[in-house]
């Protein structure tokens, strides 16, 4: 699996611009087109890179969404999957062309604009050849130079939270948990799955993307592309006396970019679901305040600094393969697909999809401070870099809230939890926690409810950290023991 040896096809798009407002306007037809979208794009990633049948999708990507999108997925037509062009197609309105997702090996799903014919998708950008995935994956060294030793001590001690996982009750209530990878030193101490989904199963990251592309963008400056703190970030806000030029990558990987996201930052529907581009939506909005000032959650900060990161490269064919070719492959996370606009930038706040063992690996980057296997993939530092609060913070007047770094929440105030603990914290129940103090990462997947119980991470990971303590004093007794015997024997 190797773009190199692939020589990117690169064609130039020849869609016209779209509307370049806020995510603006709430139409009835508007509505329908977006939930065409949701579902033309879900159902074209969930069947061609995660392989799912028909009710799995139904029930695992369709059901528990967004709940102001319920009534309109009710509109729009049963999705059209042609499994020959590997598109996905859904009609929302009579006389109008169908909301339209296509697939292309290595860069998984786009949506093509509004009003897009279906032969708009021959446009988009693609790879000469199939990028292969991994079709197997056994190893149970998840990091790199692991001494592997008998888990069986740690798998006993973590059965009962793992199970209680599952239960959809006991970590929340209605609650649906698909996957769980523990790795302590490296090593996969234990990992359970839901039916239908296994360790090479793909699921979409949500937003632990931001985490994968603040992970990217280490990579970037340990190769000396990006710099954190240098102004004019993309060429978009660089005109003369747009105070925009100002925002620095620093600004946005915390939050703090000070730009117009709308009310709820995190719903950037338009571009998600609408078909628009990453330039159309992401980089026009005006500031509201002083750049680096406030912390607001906002979708647009993460894909500015990965749109940051084409404009340095200057070279599309780069671009595209960097995340894979630097980071990802490296690390052994085979079956990871980033997924790009129509325009061929990352959607990477949202749209990445990857299996449970590969955010497994992603973490345990981490916990090996951005080295691999005697490489240096991430900048000297970036790990206490994307884990100490920036200087805008979310409101912590509860004690017990999360605080943010750099793309990653951060589990600093909590009992029994050590207070290194960051995490990449997903939609629908998407978590990934790094423990530095204990060489530990644990990866909870789901497809959690719109309007359920969130699942009660912080309860989990302390289960965990409980249970793999238990595991440690069993091995030291193990080995105490053993001693013993062998002593006994030699007299």
């Amino acid at each position: 699996m190797r773009l190199t040896a692939l020589s990117a096809l690169v064609v130039a798009l020849a869609f016209p611009s779209l509307a370049t407002a806020q995510e603006g306007g709430d139409t009835e037809i508007m509505k329908n087109a977006l939930a065409a979208g949701y579902k033309a794009l879900f159902t074209c990633s969930a069947t061609f890179t995660a392989d799912q049948s028909k009710s799995e999708i139904d029930y695992n990507e369709l059901d528990g969404i967004y709940t102001d999108y319920r009534d309109p997925m009710r509109e729009v037509s049963e999705a059209r999957i042609s499994d020959r062009q590997r598109t996905v197609a859904v009609r929302y309105a009579p006389g109008e062309p169908p909301r339209i997702a296509a697939w292309r090996s290595g860069f998984g799903c786009s949506l093509l604009p509004i009003g897009a014919d279906p032969s708009a998708a021959d446009w988009l950008p693609r790879f000469a050849g199939e990028v292969q995935r991994q079709a197997r994956d056994v190893s149970t060294a998840i990091g790199s130079d692991v001494q592997l030793i008998d888990s069986s001590f740690y798998q006993m001690r973590l059965e009962p939270a793992v199970n209680f996982a599952f239960d959809g009750q006991t970590y929340g209530r209605g609650t649906r948990t698909s996957a769980v990878v523990i790795v302590k030193d490296g090593q996969l101490m234990t990992e359970r799955y839901a039916r239908g989904i296994d360790a090479t199963t793909p699921q979409r990251t949500w937003s632990v993307a931001k985490s994968l592309t603040a992970t990217i963008i280490g990579a970037a400056l340990e190769n000396g592309i990006m710099d954190l703190d240098y102004p004019a970030l993309v060429k978009n806000w660089t005109a003369g006396g747009d105070p925009r030029r100002e925002i620095t990558l620093r600004n946005v990987l915390q939050m703090a970019s000070g730009l117009d996201s709308g009310v709820t930052g995190s719903r950037t529907d338009r571009t998600y679901f609408g078909g628009a581009r990453v330039t159309d939506t992401a980089l026009v909005n005006p500031l509201e305040v002083t750049p680096g000032e406030r912390f607001k959650y906002a979708n647009y900060d993460t894909l500015s600094a990965m749109r940051g990161l084409r404009e340095a490269l200057d070279d599309d064919q780069r671009y595209w393969r960097f995340p894979y070719e630097e980071v990802l492959w490296k690390i052994g996370a085979l079956n990871t697909t980033l997924e790009t606009d129509w325009g061929g930038d990352f959607v990477s706040s949202s749209q990445v999809w990857m299996t449970a063992r590969d955010m497994a690996r992603l973490g345990q980057l981490y916990i090996q401070d951005g080295e691999w296997a005697g490489e240096r993939i991430l900048k000297e530092g970036w790990a206490d870099f994307v884990s100490t609060p920036g200087p805008a913070q979310p409101d912590r007047s509860d004690p017990n809230s999360l605080g943010y770094g750099a793309s990653f929440w951060l589990l600093d105030s909590f009992d029994g939890i050590p207070s290194d603990t960051f995490a990449g914290i997903g939609n629908r129940g998407q978590y990934m926690v790094i423990i530095p103090s204990r060489n530990l990462v644990i990866v909870r997947r789901g497809f959690d409810t719109a309007e359920g119980e969130r699942f009660d991470i912080v309860s989990f990971t302390r289960d965990v950290i409980s249970a793999v303590n238990l595991g440690d004093t069993d091995r030291i007794e193990a080995r105490m023991q053993a001693s013993e015997a062998e002593a006994e024997y030699n007299d």
